[in-house]
């Protein structure tokens, strides 16, 4: 990539004697040509996400396959180990230890305002409490007297409320046959944690999920169909106005204070608010299951990417307390 002037200064030898009008003419089209691939080269450094100089860190590996990055209040990271049925939290002082196992074989996750750690918890198709003493609450085991698919990936509201998708992936510890629901969408459980509605009815297979933090929007990965809608949410918790953002499935979500989201799957994909890509993190793992921002002034992004655990820093914070 061409860089801007300053610690690698590029540095041109001109010779001073009169050149030929053709020459000339030649020369003045190549600085032309060569100005203008500079301004295009800072123009995308601009548009980017990562901080300058800030190359990705791997902090830890050996994982089965990591998925629901998320965070606490105090900058604490949690993230999943799905297949080894654990919890694994990387400490603000950056230490790595095993939070809960068994986990019910949680998935997505979040934290919500009283420090509980929310996990779609696939071991029964249902959606977990997790105390910061460790004692679990199951808040939803069924769909109008059905199992749910597989509850994948959550969302908190501002004011409590939970947004939740619902795909279908046969998974290897299951051993009872279930009557599941029909569909694979999208469901809102209310603040009060009493009501789950299904919210969506044409989805294939969605998957990442996350919302604005104003509570105006709701933003949904159909992984499957390959697109990533977003959506208003109305008082009542029910969305209006399906609007594409762009053509990209993901398994997990962010967004930053930009309103830039961060999608993951073959590394980070990252589309502004518009839905123009406007960056790609390279991760060398072959899978990124889910991301969130944490670190100091909320700026690292963390990646949960199959056997690795990684981070790199970010010209923008995250938008949302625990993503």
């Amino acid at each position: 990539m061409l860089q801007p002037a300053g610690k690698n200064k590029a540095c041109f030898l001109v010779d001073s004697r009169p050149l030929p009008l053709q020459s000339s003419r030649v020369m003045k089209t190549t600085l032309i040509f060569s100005g203008a691939l500079v301004l295009a080269a800072l123009a995308a450094s601009a548009d980017g996400v990562v901080a300058p100089g800030a190359t990705l860190q791997k902090l830890a590996g050996d994982f089965k396959f990591t998925e629901g990055a998320t965070c606490d209040k105090n900058g604490n990271v949690f993230f999943v180990d799905q297949p080894n049925d654990r919890i694994m939290e990387w400490s603000a002082d950056e230490k790595l230890s095993t939070f809960l196992q068994p986990s019910g074989y949680a998935n997505g996750m979040y934290f919500d305002a009283d420090g509980n750690l929310i996990a779609c918890a696939d071991e029964h198709n249902q959606l977990w409490s997790i105390a910061p003493d460790k004692t679990v609450t199951v808040l939803i085991t069924n769909y109008d007297g059905k199992f749910l698919n597989g509850p994948n990936d959550v969302f908190i509201e501002p004011n409590g409320a939970m947004y939740l998708t619902d795909p279908l992936y046969p998974r290897s510890w299951w051993t009872n046959q279930v009557t599941r629901v029909s569909g694979e969408e999208v469901y809102y459980f209310s603040p009060d944690r009493k009501q789950l509605t299904r919210v969506t009815e044409d989805l294939t297979k969605p998957n990442g999920i996350t919302g604005s933090p104003d509570g105006k929007n709701l933003f949904v990965s159909d992984i499957q169909a390959r697109h990533t809608w977003r959506y208003d949410i109305q008082p009542d918790g029910s969305l209006t106005n399906k609007t594409l953002i762009c053509n990209f499935g993901s398994d997990g979500m962010t967004i930053d204070t930009e309103g830039n989201l961060y999608l993951s799957g073959r590394g980070v994909t990252v589309f502004d608010k518009n839905g123009k890509q406007i960056d790609h993190i390279d991760v060398p793992e072959s899978w990124v299951g889910n991301l969130c921002f944490s670190g100091k002034d909320r700026k690292t992004l963390f990646i949960a990417a199959s056997k690795g655990f990684y981070s790199i820093d970010c010209r923008f914070a995250g938008a949302n307390p625990s993503k």
